[in-house]
């Protein structure tokens, strides 16, 4: 072989090396990445040609695929979208996934480790894979009156199993149709998407578990947790109740609601403080227990963390208070202090549960095609959040606050009704906007089932004249005499 033959053969042997080389990198180290490029149109009609799963609500399909005469063969639809949309998401040709779709979307299109002998039986006998069910825990009559007490007003509902964590209920408004981003027509879903992403109301954002808003007077409870679990304070124990309040190291004077005075005497028991929610009680009880003592006990209650039930829930925030004038604003839940109405729920669903905070969850059960049970949530303990005395004593305030306080609009013929109400400032000027109202509560009391928790954003139909009670507290009891009464 003269030198210039073997100089081709080297030249041909470096190319075939340098194909197999190239073969084998994008065939094997760049296969997962090449997969999921939104660009492979193989992958969209292998995700969008699958016979995906139903999402499940007390036995009825609110996501399903039914069958369609074009290149993908399946259409996802959904039963009342709006109403079900912060739950379910939305299964996107173009603008992607979100919500159950997106947190089970292996179980929905079939394609879950868990299932690989159903894989292995399609595979064998030639029949059409199909995607799994996705059981939900909500219950659909609590549901429906949420969306419907909530009415015209932007806010959000969730209601909790207390004993196990399971969501019962959870409505955010305004919403979105995910038929309109489901839809095969990739230029209207594009258009509505880019139209809801520029909606100034914010229709895409879960306002029960992705928005968090300060609590108010809702984390009063927070702050008398902390005081009871102490053990320097009981429900009898006197302490201040001022007209006003100045927060230390500034000039600033904070006062009560509407300007009135807790006690002409400027003292109250503990427990009078919680029922008529005075705020200058809670400004010098939280200076007085100090900022170790307030954020254990908020991040005991969930506070500092995020969830996913099963989608990703934003994490509510207790940040480290810079100064004590901040450490006294966060005791009547202002400042820094952020929550989630998802958050909220969990504090009333841990004092209905005993002091026991219990793990968040919105899937119940998943079942393959032939309906076996393929996967089943069990409820999580996240930890005690209080004592069972200071669950008990808790419980017993909450009550009051119902039966003669400032929740007395969440009353319950023949059911006792523990709550808390809130009014929570917000903005960079808070003289200029409207006041969120909360209202956060369980029932039946001595024997819970259901714990809600509701935000009204700027006061709702009442604006400036809002308050928990008038506004957010018949919202919870709509929902409380759903669970019971169905």
């Amino acid at each position: 072989m003269n030198t210039t033959t073997r100089r081709l053969a080297s030249v041909v042997m470096v190319m075939f090396l340098a194909l197999m080389v190239s073969t084998t990198w994008i065939q094997f180290f760049q296969a997962d990445e090449l997969n999921d490029d939104n660009r492979n149109i193989r992958k969209l009609h292998a995700q969008f040609g699958t016979d995906r799963g139903p999402i499940v609500v007390g036995g009825d399909a609110i996501a399903l695929s039914t069958p369609v005469d074009d290149e993908f063969g399946y259409q996802r639809e959904y039963t009342d979208g709006k109403l079900y949309s912060p739950l379910t998401g939305f299964f996107s040709l173009v603008n992607g996934t979100t919500g159950i779709e997106d947190a089970k979307n292996d179980f929905l299109n079939g394609q879950a480790d868990a299932l690989w002998v159903d894989r292995l039986q399609n595979l064998l006998t030639g029949a059409t894979p199909q995607g799994s069910s996705v059981e939900l825990t909500i219950d659909p009559a609590a549901q429906k009156a949420a969306w419907d007490a909530l009415g015209d007003q932007r806010g959000a509902v969730v209601a909790l199993d207390p004993s196990t964590g399971a969501i019962l209920a959870m409505v955010s408004k305004p919403s979105f149709d995910p038929n309109e981003l489901a839809t095969h027509d990739t230029k209207a879903a594009s258009d509505r998407y880019t139209e809801l992403l520029n909606d100034d109301s914010r229709p895409l954002i879960s306002r029960a578990t992705a928005e968090s808003y300060p609590p108010g007077s809702t984390f009063k409870l927070v702050t008398t947790a902390a005081a009871l679990e102490s053990g320097d304070f009981t429900p009898s124990t006197v302490v201040d109740a001022p007209s006003t309040y100045t927060l230390t190291g500034t000039s600033t004077k904070v006062g009560n609601y509407a300007g009135t005075s807790c006690s002409g005497s400027g003292e109250m028991s503990l427990a009078d403080a919680v029922r008529i929610s005075c705020n200058t009680t809670f400004l010098g009880l939280a200076g007085d227990l100090g900022d170790e003592a307030m954020q254990e006990q908020a991040e005991k209650f969930g506070f500092n963390e995020p969830f996913y039930v099963p989608f990703p829930a934003a994490a509510s925030g207790y940040p480290t208070p810079p100064d004590t004038a901040a450490l006294e604003l966060s005791g009547i839940g202002q400042g820094s202090v952020k929550a989630t109405p998802l958050q909220m729920a969990m504090v009333s669903a841990a004092i209905a549960n005993g002091g026991e905070l219990m793990e968040p969850y919105s899937v119940d059960k998943i079942r393959d095609a032939q309906l076996e049970v393929v996967e089943e949530t069990s409820p999580t303990s996240l930890g005690q959040a209080v004592s069972e005395k200071t669950a008990e004593q808790l419980t017993d305030m909450m009550v009051s606050v119902v039966e003669d306080g400032s929740g007395t609009t969440a009353q319950m013929s023949g059911v006792s009704v523990a709550g808390k109400t809130g009014t929570a400032q917000h903005g960079a000027d808070t003289s200029k906007t409207d006041p969120h109202v909360w209202f956060t509560s369980f029932a039946p009391a001595d024997d819970p089932k259901v714990a809600v928790a509701v935000v009204v954003e700027s006061g709702g139909d009442l604006g400036g004249q809002a308050t928990g009670g008038s506004v957010a507290a018949p919202i919870a009891k709509a929902v409380m005499d759903a669970v019971l009464n169905g």
